[in-house]
């Protein structure tokens, strides 16, 4: 019998050939994208330079733990989740996650704010009644701590295989197909906790995998 796949999936093209010279520019190629990012969680209006960066975090945790509390609201007093609602977190984490893959170098293809492009993400939606435990939404974000301290040691690991990695870019022009793995793996393991935690779409605890 198959193993059930996760409600919350990541995958990425691996990319045959990477261009050499974007790659080396990645971090400035990024910025109009960036850009169009902040603006849209709300994260650009008046910050200073120097702390743009703490702006940006703060922001992007501003929106996530607002759609959270607004979720959780909607599940536990009324045992709805609201299909565009749904469909917006779907949508904004898609983007978001096509920005960095693409600031990661893991595709050349510019993010585009509507096609898929070679970004996979889906998340399955649920029939709050009949899929969502109503109280689970109040201690959702406790006990998925293990993840987070799991994660940031995993999000340590993935910087430094980015940097390996654009080092073996700039000689070769191929991404080392091990690193690629690591580096996704990581993303698709934060994807499913956001799901879980965040976005609330399931009940199905997240698994301690990168794969």
């Amino acid at each position: 019998m198959a193993k059930e796949v996760y409600p919350a999936t990541l995958t990425i093209d691996y990319p045959k050939r990477l261009d050499r010279l974007t790659s080396f520019f990645r971090i400035i190629t990024v910025i109009p994208i960036a850009i169009v990012l902040m603006v849209l969680i709300g994260a650009y209006g008046d910050s200073h330079v120097n702390e743009a960066g703490q702006r940006v975090a703060a922001n992007t945790g501003g929106i996530t733990v607002g759609l959270a509390a607004a979720t959780a609201l909607m599940i536990i007093f009324r045992q709805r989740y609201p299909r565009w609602w749904f469909d917006f977190a779907l949508e904004l984490n898609r983007f978001t996650t096509r920005v960095s893959a693409y600031l990661l170098l893991l595709t050349d293809t510019y993010p585009s704010t509507t096609d898929e492009q070679s970004v996979h993400m889906d998340l399955r939606y649920p029939d709050a009644e009949r899929d969502l435990n109503r109280w689970l939404p109040l201690v959702k974000w406790f006990l998925a701590i293990p993840h987070y301290f799991v994660l940031l040691v995993l999000s340590i690991a993935a910087f430094l295989a980015v940097i390996i990695a654009w080092f073996a870019i700039l000689f070769t022009g191929h991404y080392p197909k091990s690193l690629f793995d690591f580096v996704v793996g990581v993303m698709r393991w934060d994807w499913r906790v956001t799901a879980y935690a965040f976005l609330l779409a399931t009940d199905e605890y997240p698994p301690f995998s990168l794969k």
